[in-house]
């Protein structure tokens, strides 16, 4: 990280545009190899390898092309900087009282958490993560570096799950989150909501963004008049590829689509 500059990572990591690469040049070597050996003898076994590795060479250049090109849009440096827009974005939802305390489920490099924090100078904003091996740019330590190079200083970050956070009920004036929950695998979204908003105090708001298909996470207008039953208010459903945080397009070419914003007050 270069000193006094925020590195909030990428949401494409870099391994990942790595190993796509190593892959793609693992096959071309093997595909050039099978077409100098075959040369001159081709059994149609021979045609059928070569042809199969040709494809897959293909298939593992085209991945890798898509990696690489959304590291570029989701660069915070970038020209897009469409991880920025969409952090920027919740965080204007997001207002807490002073000396009032906020929850950032899944903080990643801490961009959210500090985004809020700096909007809501007067409370605390706490962040939590796994911090695990799949997103190795992720860490508490770069979470705590990007917080003094912003010169934030009401925050602070810790590790945690969201499955069952480690905290008692109604602790929290706010609940928020970013492209989280749809990366966690065997559990019910909805569920995952539910614990989320577990911590929040009556009367705390919430803003919670993420891929809520119906495939991923259910009706979730039935979600919203549930939320309603329960006493919750102005609760709704905020669709953010309507151009607000991204187009259409973007959502559909990098695999976003769903994006949504769950926000209302318990």
């Amino acid at each position: 990280m270069t000193e006094n500059k925020p590195d909030y990572a990428n949401w494409m990591p870099k391994g990942m545009v790595a190993a796509a690469a190593a892959g793609t040049g693992a096959l071309l070597t093997a595909d050039i190899a099978a077409h100098i050996v075959s040369k001159g003898n081709r059994t149609t076994a021979a045609t059928t390898v070569c042809t199969a590795l040709t494809l897959g060479t293909a298939a593992c250049a085209v991945t890798t092309g898509y990696f690489y090109a959304l590291r570029k849009v989701f660069d915070y440096n970038g020209k897009r900087k469409l991880s920025k827009q969409i952090i920027d974005g919740i965080a204007d939802y997001v207002t807490l009282p002073d000396g009032g305390t906020g929850l950032d489920v899944g903080c990643g490099s801490g961009a959210l958490t500090i985004a809020c924090a700096k909007r809501n100078p007067n409370a605390e904003i706490i962040g939590v993560d796994h911090w695990g091996s799949e997103y190795r740019d992720f860490t508490k330590e770069r979470c705590e570096q990007n917080a003094a190079a912003e010169g934030v200083s009401n925050v602070r970050f810790q590790k945690g799950d969201a499955v069952k956070l480690d905290f008692p009920d109604e602790t929290f004036d706010l609940v928020t989150s970013n492209y989280v929950y749809h990366n966690i695998t065997g559990k019910n979204k909805q569920q995952l909501l539910l614990e989320t908003l577990r911590v929040l105090k009556k009367g705390g708001a919430f803003a919670i963004h993420d891929l809520m298909s119906k495939a991923r996470y259910g009706d979730m207008d039935a979600f919203v008049s549930k939320l309603k039953a329960m006493g919750y208010e102005d609760v709704r459903l905020i669709d953010t590829s309507d151009g607000s945080f991204m187009s259409r397009k973007e959502a559909m070419l990098l695999g976003l689509g769903g994006s949504t914003l769950l926000v209302g007050k318990k």
